[in-house]
C-alpha cells in the first residue's frame, strides 16, 4: 500500500527565509548576552513617524474600523495610493486598479499566483530577494536565473534576457533598486529592458518598494514610466515599510490593469480578507502627511551608505561596489575562500558567514541566500555606532 506523505510535498520544498533565520540566530545569541551586531534584517532602526502612529491611535477608537472592509482595501488608501503611484512610478491609473495587502511579501506570492500556470517560466536577475523563487515554484512556475556580477554592478543586459527567454517565458521580474545589491537601473537600461518585454509579450512583475531610498541625485525611474505602453502587461509591488519605517505594520499593494487586479481581488478575498483597518489608516497617513521625517531617514541612511563602503573596502579581500538605492551593500568576498583564520578555513560565503558569527560575533546573510556563493549582504539600516563596530570588527578579524 502506497503512503500517503503526511504533509504537502509543495509546502514541505519550501526553505526558511536565508535573512529572517540569519537574523534569528543572531537575536538569540544577542538574548544569551553575546554582543552580536546584526547586518541581517532589512529594517530600519528607526521608530515610525509619530504622526503616523497618531492616525494609526485614531482609528483604533473608531468603531467603523472594529469591521469588515473590502477585501481589496479601503476606498481612501487606495487612492492615495493611484496618486503615489502618478507621483513616483510616473502612471496614472484609478483606484479600481489597486489592491491592498498584507506587506510586500503577500503582494509578491499573489502576483505569481494570479499570472502563472504550470511549467510558466520566470526571468529571475540575480542576485535576488530569497522569497522570488519560494513564491514563483508555489505558483507551479519555473525561476530561471539570470546572474550579473560585481564587474556589472549586479545588472542584467537585454543580451542576457533574450539569451534566457523561451517559448515557456511569462514573466519579467525587474527590481530597482534592488535587494540585495542595492543597484539602480539607469533610465537607459531600464526603457532598453522594458522595450524587449513589450516587444515579446512579457508580463513584467517590478518590485519598486525601495523606490524613494535612493542616493546621489539617482532616480530609480519605474519601468513603466519609461515605456508607457509597458502598463498593461505590469504588476508594480511596494508598500510603506522601508521608506516610512512600518515594517511591522504589514501594508503593501499591487497596482495593474484591472482585469488582474480584479482577480487578485477574488484571491484575496478567501485567502486573507482586508488588511488590517487600523495599519491601513496609518499608511494613510504616510502617504498624504509630512515627508519630513521620511526623508531625514533616508539621509541617515545616505550616510551609512558611504560609512559602510570606505569601512568594508579597507579589507583585503572585500569589494564592495557603491549601491545607490535600498539599504544594503553586497561585496564579493570570493577572495577571502580558501584561507584560514582561527583554524577555520571557509569554503563558501554560508561557512564564512558562520565564521564571522562565532569568530567576531557579527552577522551577514551568505550569497547563498541570493544566489551563487561568493557575496554577502550587510544591511545598512541600523544605528551608526554599531554599523562601524560591526566592520571594524571584520577589520581585525581579517587582518
Amino acid at each position: 500500500m502506497t503512503q500517503t506523505p503526511r504533509l504537502s510535498q509543495k509546502i514541505s520544498a519550501i526553505a526558511e527565509s536565508a535573512t529572517l533565520k540569519v537574523d534569528a540566530k543572531a537575536k538569540a545569541l544577542q538574548a544569551q548576552g553575546r554582543p552580536v551586531i546584526s547586518y541581517a534584517a532589512g529594517e530600519p532602526d528607526f521608530p515610525t513617524p509619530q504622526h503616523i502612529v497618531e492616525a494609526a491611535i485614531e482609528a483604533a477608537r473608531d468603531p467603523k474600523s472594529h469591521r469588515y472592509t473590502p477585501a481589496a482595501g479601503l476606498p481612501d488608501l487606495r487612492e492615495a495610493i493611484a496618486e503615489k503611484t502618478l507621483r513616483d512610478s510616473g502612471v496614472q491609473v484609478g483606484a479600481n486598479q489597486v489592491i491592498v495587502t498584507n506587506g510586500g511579501k503577500q503582494s509578491v506570492y499573489e502576483a505569481f499566483q494570479v499570472l502563472l500556470n504550470p511549467g510558466d517560466e520566470v526571468i529571475v536577475p540575480t542576485p535576488f530577494w530569497t522569497t522570488y523563487p519560494e513564491a514563483i515554484t508555489l505558483a507551479d512556475g519555473v525561476p530561471v536565473d539570470v546572474f550579473a556580477d560585481a564587474s556589472q554592478n549586479y545588472q542584467v543586459t537585454v543580451e542576457q534576457l533574450e539569451a534566457a527567454r523561451t517559448e515557456r517565458t511569462k514573466v519579467l521580474l525587474f527590481v530597482s533598486p534592488s535587494n540585495p545589491t542595492g543597484s539602480v537601473y539607469s533610465p537607459e537600461q531600464t526603457k532598453a529592458i522594458g522595450e524587449w518585454a513589450l516587444e515579446h509579450g512579457i508580463w513584467v512583475i517590478t518590485d519598486e518598494i525601495y523606490q524613494n531610498l535612493t542616493y546621489d541625485s539617482v532616480k530609480a525611474i519605474s519601468i513603466v514610466e519609461a515605456v508607457p505602453e509597458l502598463a498593461g502587461q505590469t504588476l508594480l509591488v511596494n508598500g510603506v515599510a522601508k521608506t516610512y519605517a512600518m515594517t511591522g505594520w504589514r501594508v503593501g499593494w499591487t497596482v495593474g490593469p484591472a482585469d488582474a487586479i480584479k482577480a487578485l481581488g477574488n484571491l484575496q478575498s478567501h485567502l486573507s480578507g482586508n488588511v488590517n483597518n487600523i495599519a491601513q489608516r496609518a499608511a494613510i497617513a504616510a502617504l498624504t502627511g509630512p515627508q519630513d521625517e521620511a526623508e531625514q531617514m533616508r539621509q541617515a541612511f545616505d550616510r551609512r551608505r558611504k560609512l559602510i563602503v570606505s569601512e568594508l573596502n579597507k579589507i583585503d579581500g572585500f569589494q564592495t561596489p557603491t549601491p545607490q538605492g535600498a539599504f544594503y551593500v553586497y561585496p564579493d568576498v570570493t577572495a577571502l575562500l580558501g584561507r584560514s583564520w582561527g583554524g577555520v578555513t571557509p569554503t563558501t560565503t554560508l561557512e564564512l558567514a558562520d565564521l564571522m558569527l562565532d569568530q567576531a560575533e557579527v552577522a551577514a546573510v551568505p550569497g547563498e541566500a541570493f544566489g551563487p556563493s561568493g557575496y554577502l549582504r550587510f544591511s545598512y539600516a541600523l544605528g551608526d555606532d554599531s554599523l562601524l563596530e560591526g566592520a571594524q570588527r571584520l577589520q581585525r578579524l581579517f587582518a
